[in-house]
């Protein structure tokens, strides 16, 4: 898709009601894990992502990045650029450091564009807040060492493209689950991070 043409929908879209949960839920985990009984919200960590859409050439990508394998629980997913918001951080603060510190984004080409809707993760205790922003050239990348195994730059094409959407299945605590995808650059793309992907998507259009 044309990168101008993403902005246009992407800023349309977030100025009406977001598609949330139901947007999530056509690639969330089934069974979807909930908090804990007794859970106390205020125990909740949260966290922010930073979505940046950027042209290479004429057309749109995001850039995520493929966690180290010394992170823990979520090692070598893919994920968004982010992590935990400090004290007296904003969200769009935090996920603009986080991106510069992981993927050395210089954060003064980017414009927030606005706020996702965010997304529980309970089995990492995580409330992730994605935000939405823009480059309007393409920015130049670096891993940090020991946090980025990799920086996918992935098309919004390819995202939408039927033929990347599929599922992968795994037992966690004894349970089986079953994960909807994407599978692009040699990765599945799943959890929080496809979840996101699906609300952003939806609003340029997508309907799988």
């Amino acid at each position: 898709m044309r990168f101008e043409a993403v902005l246009d929908r992407l800023r349309a879209g977030l100025a009406a009601e977001l598609p949330g949960a139901r947007a999530h839920a056509m690639l969330a985990p089934q069974p979807r894990r909930d908090w804990p009984a007794g859970f106390d919200p205020a125990g909740i960590r949260h966290a922010a992502g930073l979505l940046l859409v950027f042209p290479v050439g004429d057309d749109a990508h995001v850039v995520l990045t493929v966690r180290a394998d010394t992170l823990g629980r979520h090692s070598g997913q893919v994920s968004l650029p982010g992590g935990v918001a400090e004290p007296g951080e904003s969200y769009p603060e935090a996920a603009l450091r986080e991106a510069h510190e992981e993927i050395a984004l210089a954060t003064t080409g980017v414009c927030v564009l606005g706020p996702l809707t965010p997304v529980d993760i309970p089995v990492s205790g995580f409330r992730l807040h994605p935000i939405l922003a823009a480059a309007t050239a393409r920015p130049s990348f670096a891993p940090a060492d020991c946090e980025v195994a990799r920086i996918l730059e992935v098309g919004v094409a390819d995202l939408r493209d039927p033929a990347r959407l599929t599922s992968m299945s795994f037992s966690r605590d004894g349970h089986e689950i079953v994960a909807p995808s994407f599978h692009l650059e040699g990765v599945h793309i799943w959890g929080a991070t496809a979840m996101i992907l699906a609300e952003f998507l939806v609003l340029l259009g997508w309907a799988p």
